[in-house]
Formats: C-alpha cells, structure tokens, sequence
C-alpha cells in the first residue's frame, strides 16, 4: 500500500473517530443535563419525567411501545416523504435542465425556486391543506406530500443549476464547433459534470423531505404517522415517547442521508477519489 493510501486510510480512521466521540459526547451530555439540570422542569402529572428525558427513558419508551407502533407511523411518513422527494427533485432537476436549453427561463425558474424557499411553511400549510382536502382512509396525506417535495425544491435547483454550469467550456466550444445544439452539450457534457453538485443537493433534500412530511401532518386530517404520533405524545405530557419517536425520525432522516451518500460515492467515484488510476 503506497503512503497516499495509508493516509487516506488514517483520515477516514481518524474522521470516524471523531465522529463517535462526538456522538458519545453528546449522548453524555444529555444524560448528564437530563438528570441535573432538567429533572424537574415540567414533570407531568404522575411525577415521571421532566421535558427532557434521560437516553434510559427513551429506550424504555421504545421498548414499552414496541417496535410496530414506531415502524407502522414512520411509514406512513417514509411513504409521504418519498412521494414529496420524488416529484419535488424530479421537477426541481427538469427547471435546471430547462434553464439550460433556454436561457431566457432562468428568471422565472429562480423566482419559483426563491418563493418556495422564503414561504413560511406553517403559513402555507394550511391553505395547501383547505386546496388539496383530507386524504381518504390509508392515503397519503396530500399535504404532507406537497410540503415534502417543497422544502428541498429551491436546494435541488440551485446545485442542479451550478452543477450543470459547471461544465467544461472548451468541451461545451467543441461540441459546438461539431453542430451540436444546447441540448447536445446538456446530454453529452453537462449531465456528467453535473452529477457531483447535483447528488449533493439530492442527499440534503433527503432528511428534508422527512420534515416537509411531518409538517403537512401536523396540519391535521391523518390519524397515522410520526406527526400524529408526536401530537397525541404532546398532548399526553408523555416525553419519553416524544423524544423517542424523535430519535426514530432521526434515524430515518440520517439512513435516507446515508443511502444517497452511498449511491453518490458509485456513480460519482472520481469525486472522492476512489476511480481506478487516482490511487498511487
């Protein structure tokens, strides 16, 4: 193994390390605050359990509920979130594309993309709720939907964009030189160059379309899924199973983060250096 591999190995080694050590750091300091600093702030009416409950209490709440109460409400909101992922990226990944074979858009796109990112969610909710209506039993919440395509929509645009602006000019001239069109340079030379920018939008528009789905359910009309849940553990005083679902969600959001990083590292090897021939 030649010195750059080892080092490359050594940085991921020390990376992860840090990683856990900030985990456990955290994980510490919560224990910690959860049973000094917190204990008694807002205990509920049967005397258990503060706001902020100790890690052993959500594992315990985990535990109690049992795991189809947890995994049946997260997916119903997986559901919604991948519904919400697929049409907010797919339309947010055709404007860039657009943008690109005719110019003049770009404006309007961005006004789009700018508008859906400063729009209050919870001041939009509502209406999109009033316009869509209540899903029928076992659907989807159309809301929840709607607001999960919408919270990554202006990210996706603007790494699609800067990804596909990315390009090399020298290749862009010579395919024109050979008669090729703007949508030949965006087929031949622009999509591959901007795959690395793009993946990059697509792997934080994961999480947020976990949170654009809790959101739409939080405005009311469904009976399952991680919104719901957290609202009945809310009005229970039952912290221990808030923070647990939570965590649940969390964990969602860092696999859905995880899988795109995974999938990004295949298609776009030569970004994080591990094409053949980039390895002394």
């Amino acid at each position: 193994m030649s010195g750059t591999a080892t080092r490359r190995l050594s940085g991921k080694a020390r990376s992860r390390l840090l990683g856990a050590t900030g985990i456990v750091t955290l994980i510490a300091a919560w224990w910690l605050s959860a049973e000094t600093i917190f204990s008694q702030i807002g205990v509920s009416p049967t005397g258990e359990g503060g706001t902020i409950p100790s890690p052993w209490d959500v594992i315990q709440a985990l535990v109690t509920d049992g795991p189809m109460f947890y995994l049946s409400n997260l997916a119903v909101t997986a559901q919604e979130a991948a519904l919400g992922y697929v049409w907010g990226n797919g339309i947010a990944i055709a404007l860039a594309f657009l943008v690109v074979i005719l110019p003049f858009v770009e404006g309007t796109v961005m006004q789009i993309a700018v508008i859906s990112y400063c729009v209050p969610i919870v001041a939009i909710g509502p209406i999109v709720r009033i316009i869509i209506g209540v899903p029928s039993p076992g659907e989807p919440s159309g809301t929840a939907v709607f607001l999960a395509a919408m919270i990554p929509f202006f990210t996706t645009v603007t790494g699609a964009l800067l990804g596909l602006r990315a390009a090399d000019k020298t290749i862009l001239e010579l395919v024109t030189a050979y008669g090729g069109s703007r949508l030949t340079q965006l087929t031949k030379v622009r999509l591959i160059a901007a795959l690395p920018a793009t993946l990059n939008a697509l792997k934080i528009a994961g999480p947020a379309a976990f949170l654009g789905a809790i959101i739409g359910e939080y405005m009311g009309g469904v009976d399952a899924g991680i919104g719901p849940a957290l609202v009945n553990a809310q009005q229970n005083l039952n912290a221990p199973r808030a923070w647990a679902l939570a965590l649940v969600i969390g964990l969602a959001s860092g696999l859905a983060y995880f899988l795109i990083s995974v999938i990004a590292r295949f298609v776009t090897p030569w970004t994080s250096g591990n094409a053949k021939g980039t390895v002394a």
